[in-house]
Parts: structure tokens; C-alpha cells; sequence
């Protein structure tokens, strides 16, 4: 429920295109991507959608939602929020919403504004928690005494500000009266905030991702440092071990990816941590990667499943996926346990980009099978559909439900 395909990010865009992406999606047994509207400054929600659609429609091999982000705050905001319902009716009511980056973020008063209409549009906020103007600060002084390095992207976004910025957007959400979803949760002391509000019986669900479970803050040293640096950043290894637990034991909700992935020659190069792009490709590997490690840190098969696809289908109202039942859609995936698996880029993984973070990883259990809306899309490990056969899904108005 969380990939950025063909997106822009400053000069630079994110590698994978709607085709492409959506390619490697299936091949890795996701049958539904749900990607983002990032309306520019003064565009109008409504045509932002469209054009976000045109670019998609007639690519997409599989089906596809959409989130809305509500940037930054201009002077015709106001009258925007009044035309959240219609954004919901036209089957998107899920709002993301950033508390980091200066270009996008909102304050706290008007993340409360956003979170009110979204609320009363029957709508999901959708939300990067970090405090933006903290990283800005840590950044801005570890410049100032030269430290330029990769590792210094971690060093300058701890695990606190996620977690102090997690917390205020729950004790912000639940004054407003609006359900809230945590993405990419990368650190135990925002996995804490978020059970203590599920414990209060706050409506809020989270996810985590495969980077955060697998990789760690020493891989923003060395050779391929650069690569490595996404937001959240990747954490010391001993937040591992919470996050599998929140996993198998239901605290997160979801695996999703973030799939943003871009070039060595973006990612290399830069004068300082700040100007490299940020995003880490994983939207094949996620089933493989989740059944191979999830075992071993208590994830049952069960709880493989419904963090992969049952979940994210009924928090995100995808009303026809998520279930193999009389009324679905026939979204299959045919999962082989006995086969395994080494991680290559551009030769057992197909995504449009030439590296992987879990390069040389072997993994137990490959992807067989997959069927889209009962047609064959994937057989034998093989790509056997088609560019275009994916279509938008309409998402309806819905209460956030975690069970």
C-alpha cells in the first residue's frame, strides 16, 4: 500500500515506472499498488488525480489505488479542504500527510485543520512522522562543523524526533477525531508510541518495512553508503528484534515497502548527505524477504499473510482484494516454499533499477503463480501479462478497522 513509482524528487525521479513497477509487483505476487498524488503548488486536488491517473492507465500491469497528499499550506487551501468529500467520492480517502520536509510538511495547527476535514470526509490520514524542523536544525549544524558523510543522514533524524513526532501526530489525530495510519515505522520508540495508543483504543494502524527489519545503520558507511539513505533512516540493528515483534504480535499492522528506488549514478556523487536522493527499491522481493526472515523472528504463516495482503486491503477499503471469497476479485498468488532463491538485480529481480539492497541474499520460497481478476499474469516465475491490464480501484469512505 506504499510505492512511489515515477516520482519526482528534486531534479531527480524515482527509476520505476508505472510498467515497470507494477511488473515487478506481480512477479512478486502483489496484485494492487496504492501509489501518490503529489499535487503541485496551487494545483487543484481534482485535477492533480487526473493527471496522476493518465499517467498510470494504459502502463499498470496491475490494479492500482491512489493516496492524496496535501502539501504544503497556500492561500487556497482552505477552500480545498471544503472538496475533501469529493476527492473520497471520487474513490481516493486516504490523505498523506508529512511532518518533515520544509517543501512539504504542516504545522501542528494545520495538520489539526487537515485532520478535522478528512475526518468529516470519512477519510484516513495517512502520515510521515518526523519533526521536520528538528532534522532541519540537527542537519544545518552538522554541516556547519563538516560532516558531509552518508551516515550523518541517520545521525541527523534519531530515533526520538520519529518517535516525539509519531506520538504528536496520534495525540493530534485523536483530537481531531480523525483514523490515522503510521507509515514506514523504523525504530522501537515509535513502535512503543503506536501500541500505547492502540491500547487506549485510539483508531491508528502502522506499518514497518523490509529495510527496517533487515538492514541497518552501518550500511550508511563504506562503498555503497550513498544508496542506502532513505526517511526514516535506517536504524541501529537493535531495533530489529521490537519491530519483527510488533509484526507476529500485531502492534504493525502492515509490510509495505516504500518502494522508491533509484539509479547508482543519482544516488553517487553528491557534495553532502542531504542532496542524495532518498528511497530504497524492494517491491519484488517483499513476500520472499517476509516468509524467509519472518519465520525465523516468530511471524506465522498466518500473520505472513495478513501483513502482506489481508490487512493492507481492509485498512485501505479495498473492499474486493485481500480475500480468496465469493465476491473478490481472483487476485491469487501461488507461493512455493521448497524453491529458494539468490537476490540479483537485473537477473532474479526485475525491477528498473541497477542495484538492490539485499543483493546476494538467498531467500526460501519464491513466487509461483499469480492471478489477476482470474487472468493469468505471472506462470512459472514468468511474466505472462500485460502492460495495461492493471486498472484504478475506486476506494469508498470507510472506518479504520485494525481486526
Amino acid at each position: 500500500p506504499h510505492v512511489h513509482l515515477q516520482m519526482p524528487q528534486g531534479p531527480y525521479r524515482s527509476s520505476d515506472t508505472f510498467s515497470s513497477g507494477t511488473i515487478a509487483a506481480a512477479l512478486g505476487g502483489t496484485t494492487t499498488v496504492i501509489d501518490f498524488v503529489e499535487p503541485a503548488q496551487g494545483m487543484r486536488f481534482h485535477h492533480a488525480l487526473e493527471a496522476r491517473c493518465q499517467e498510470a492507465d494504459g502502463a499498470v500491469a496491475v490494479d492500482y489505488g491512489l493516496h492524496m497528499t496535501v502539501p504544503a499550506w497556500h492561500a487556497d487551501r482552505d477552500e480545498e479542504l471544503e472538496n475533501l468529500r469529493d476527492v473520497v467520492a471520487d474513490g481516493v480517502p486516504s490523505f498523506k500527510l508529512y511532518m518533515a520536509y520544509a517543501e512539504l510538511r504542516l504545522d501542528d495547527r494545520q495538520l489539526y485543520r487537515v485532520m478535522q476535514a478528512i475526518a468529516g470526509a470519512g477519510g484516513l490520514a495517512v502520515v510521515h512522522a518526523e519533526n521536520g524542523p528538528l532534522c532541519d536544525e540537527l542537519r544545518a549544524q552538522a554541516l556547519s562543523q563538516g560532516h558531509t558523510a552518508p551516515c550523518y543522514h541517520a545521525l541527523t533524524r534519531p530515533p526520538r524526533q520519529e518517535a516525539e513526532a509519531t506520538g504528536r501526530a496520534i495525540d493530534i489525530a485523536a483530537l481531531a477525531g480523525c483514523p490515522l495510519y503510521i507509515v514506514h515505522v523504523s525504530c522501537r520508540e515509535s513502535l512503543e508510541r503506536v501500541a500505547a495508543a492502540r491500547v487506549r483504543g485510539d483508531p491508528v494502524a502502522a506499518e514497518t518495512c523490509p529495510q527496517y527489519l533487515l538492514l541497518d545503520q552501518s550500511a550508511l558507511s563504506g562503498d555503497s553508503a550513498e544508496r542506502m539513505v532513505c526517511a526514516p533512516p535506517l536504524r541501529p540493528i537493535e531495533h530489529q528484534a521490537a519491530l519483527w515483534n510488533g509484526l507476529a504480535r500485531g502492534a504493525l499492522d502492515v509490510l509495505a515497502t516504500d518502494h522508491c528506488p533509484f539509479m547508482q549514478a543519482d544516488k553517487r556523487g553528491h557534495a553532502n548527505f542531504t542532496t542524495i536522493p532518498g528511497g530504497l527499491p524492494s517491491i519484488e522481493a517483499r513476500l520472499s524477504l517476509a516468509y524467509t526472515y519472518g519465520r525465523r523472528h516468530g511471524l506465522s504463516l498466518g500473520r505472513w499473510v495478513d501483513v502482506c495482503c489481508t490487512a493492507p486491503a481492509r485498512i485501505f477499503g479495498l473492499r474486493q482484494k485481500g480475500k480468496l471469497a465469493p465476491g473478490y476479485d481472483a487476485d491469487v498468488v501461488v507461493f512455493d516454499p521448497r524453491q529458494s532463491l539468490c537476490l540479483s538485480a537485473g537477473t532474479t529481480l526485475h525491477e528498473q533499477v541497477d542495484w538492490s539492497p539485499y543483493e546476494g541474499l538467498q531467500v526460501e520460497g519464491r513466487v509461483r503463480d499469480v492471478l489477476s481478476r482470474g487472468r493469468v499474469i505471472v506462470r512459472e516465475s514468468w511474466f505472462v501479462g500485460e502492460p495495461g491490464w492493471g486498472r484504478f480501484t475506486r476506494r469508498g469512505a470507510y472506518p479504520l478497522t485494525t481486526a
